[in-house]
C-alpha cells in the first residue's frame, strides 16, 4: 500500500513520518503538495495522513485555513469514499476543522505548550488500530498547545455510544485518571475515529516513536494497523 503525507506551509512533522512510515515501517511513501489536487496514485486501500506542525502558522485557529487548501477537498471526496485518512497532532485539528471528525481541539487547561511522552491505551478492538495495538499502554510523545479535546454532552454520548474512542491517555500501567491527562481533554481522550472507522486522528506522535535509536517503538504498531484491511 501507498502513504500518502500532505505538505502544508507550516509543516514540521511531515519529513518525520515520511522516514518513520519510509525507512522504519518499509512502506512506500508520496509527498503530497498542498495545493495540488490529485490522488489519482490511491486506492482505497492506501492512507493519506496530515501530520504535525502549525499549518499556516496557527493563525486564526489551529488548522482552519489549512482546512481551506485545494489537496483538503480531495482528501475530504477520498475519506467520503472510504479511504484510510490519519491526522495526528495539527493533522487531528485540521481532520475536525474540516468536519471529518466530530468535537474541536481547544487550548490546553493549563495555557501552556506541552512537550513530553505519555501514555494512551486503546480502548477497544472496534477499529483497525485498536485491534491490532491491544490493550498495552503506549509510551508516545505530544507537542502541542492546543490539544485538549473538547465535544458537546451529545457528540462525546455518540462517540462513546459508537465505539468511536480510540484512545485515552493513561499512565505507565494503564490507569485512566485525571493525573495522566497532559492537556485537560475531556474524558481524557486522546484519538477517535468517525463512524465509518477509516478516518482516524490523535494528539500524540506515533511517528517519533518508531526508531530503535530513539529507545521507542511504540508508535509502530499504531501504524502498522493503517496497513491492515478495514
Amino acid at each position: 500500500m501507498k502513504f500518502g503525507v500532505i505538505v502544508f506551509p507550516g509543516s514540521n512533522c511531515d519529513r518525520d513520518m515520511m522516514h518513520a512510515l519510509r525507512d522504519d515501517l518499509k512502506q512506500e511513501v508520496v509527498m503530497l503538495w498542498h495545493k495540488d489536487r490529485d490522488l489519482s496514485m490511491f486506492t482505497t486501500d492506501d492512507c493519506i495522513v496530515l501530520p504535525g506542525g502549525f499549518s499556516y502558522g496557527d493563525y486564526l485557529r489551529c488548522g482552519a485555513l489549512a482546512r481551506f487548501s485545494p489537496m483538503m477537498e480531495s482528501v475530504i471526496d477520498f475519506a467520503n469514499r472510504g479511504g484510510k485518512v490519519l491526522g495526528v497532532c495539527n493533522g487531528f485539528q485540521i481532520l475536525c476543522e474540516a468536519g471529518l471528525l466530530p468535537g474541536a481541539l481547544l487550548q490546553n487547561d493549563h495555557q501552556k505548550f506541552t512537550c513530553k511522552n505519555v501514555y494512551i491505551k486503546s480502548e477497544g478492538k472496534n477499529n483497525l488500530m485498536g485491534e491490532y495495538v491491544g490493550t498495552k499502554p503506549l509510551k508516545i510523545p505530544v507537542a502541542h498547545g492546543e490539544g485538549r479535546y473538547y465535544a458537546d454532552a451529545p457528540t462525546l454520548k455518540q462517540l462513546h455510544d459508537n465505539k468511536q474512542i480510540v484512545f485515552r491517555y493513561c499512565d505507565e500501567h494503564g490507569e485512566v485518571h485525571i493525573n495522566s491527562n497532559p492537556n485537560g481533554a475531556m474524558n481524557n481522550i486522546a484519538g477517535i475515529c468517525n463512524e465509518g472507522r477509516n478516518v482516524f486522528g490523535m494528539m500524540p506522535h506515533p511517528e517519533r516513536a518508531t526508531a530503535e535509536v530513539l529507545n521507542n517503538i511504540d508508535g509502530k504498531a499504531i501504524l502498522m494497523a493503517l496497513t491492515h484491511s478495514n
